[in-house]
């Protein structure tokens, strides 16, 4: 069994993943349970990454060339670059935040997956966020129902880039997750916070606040794990399609919430549990 807190499955087909953007905070703490499954990882990001064993191709999401270096030879790819973050409660921005949350969630996304399927790389982990919706809701119902009406422009952006990825599922056929998270965190800042913040309550720029049920990093980590393990095994059994686009190409994107919402006061997370085997553990943690 490996139901623990800690508990990291091994692989089951142990892949050769691009981690874009894998020097960053998400990046940082999930590599080291990637590596533990035994997947074989490569990072693309503009700083080296923290962990041993790790190849690393420096460059950014918007340069087409290093975009390019970093896919060859890789199985699939985990997307957890961010820039500028937001909650999903306000509307304050400025050019800069615009700027890189275009530049990143937009178009380095697009170019991402258009090279990506030029390689014949038809997977791939989205990292999406629960900031696609306005956060002053009482439940988060379902992933399929739930409208993308944030007010932020992280949120929008990241909203536009699950758009980009529909797209290259239904005209490239390509298969993809976008994984909804909320408010990552270390192990060492999960445990202090649960304990200090009770009531889940955080300041989100707005008059009241709002509830925030942050993630553990393994927990978050056994979310990509699954994730890949799911994208994966759906292109391997898929036929190849045409060179050219056409409807119903045999592509498939979900959406799925990834929180630390262990008796789902907020959010529904069945398909997170039925899809890829993920519910949160981490709590335990706090027993006793």
């Amino acid at each position: 069994m490996h139901d623990g807190p800690d508990d990291i499955a091994p692989a089951a087909h142990p892949r050769k993943v691009l981690m874009v953007g894998g020097s960053g905070h998400v990046g940082t703490f999930v590599t080291p349970y990637l590596l533990r499954a035994g997947h074989h990882l490569r990072v693309l990001d503009l700083r080296p990454p923290t962990a041993s064993g790790v190849e690393f191709v420096e460059g950014s999401v918007t340069d087409p060339d290093a975009l390019d270096r970093a896919l060859d030879g890789v199985d699939t790819f985990v997307w957890t670059v961010m820039q500028k973050p937001q909650g999903g409660s306000v509307t304050v921005q400025d050019v800069p935040t615009i700027l890189a949350n275009y530049d990143v969630n937009s178009k380095g996304l697009h170019l991402l997956l258009y090279l990506a399927q030029l390689r014949g790389i038809r997977s791939g982990v989205y990292t999406g966020t629960m900031s696609v919706h306005y956060r002053h809701r009482p439940f988060y119902t379902n992933e399929d129902e739930m409208p993308l009406d944030t007010p932020s422009v992280y949120g929008l952006t990241k909203g536009f880039g699950e758009g980009v990825c529909r797209y290259f599922a239904r005209w490239f056929g390509m298969h993809l997750m976008a994984l909804r998270i909320t408010g990552p965190r270390t192990r060492a800042q999960f445990l202090k916070e649960r304990h200090e913040r009770p009531d889940r309550m955080y300041p989100d720029g707005s008059p009241t606040g709002s509830k925030l049920y942050i993630l553990d990093e393994a927990d978050l980590a056994r979310a990509y794990l699954g994730a890949i393990d799911a994208v994966t095994g759906t292109a391997s059994r898929a036929p190849s399609d045409a060179e050219q686009p056409m409807p119903g190409r045999h592509g498939s994107f979900e959406p799925i919430f990834i929180a630390g919402d262990e008796t789902e006061e907020m959010h529904n997370l069945a398909r997170a549990r039925e899809r890829i085997g993920w519910s949160p553990r981490s709590h335990r943690l706090l027993e006793g």
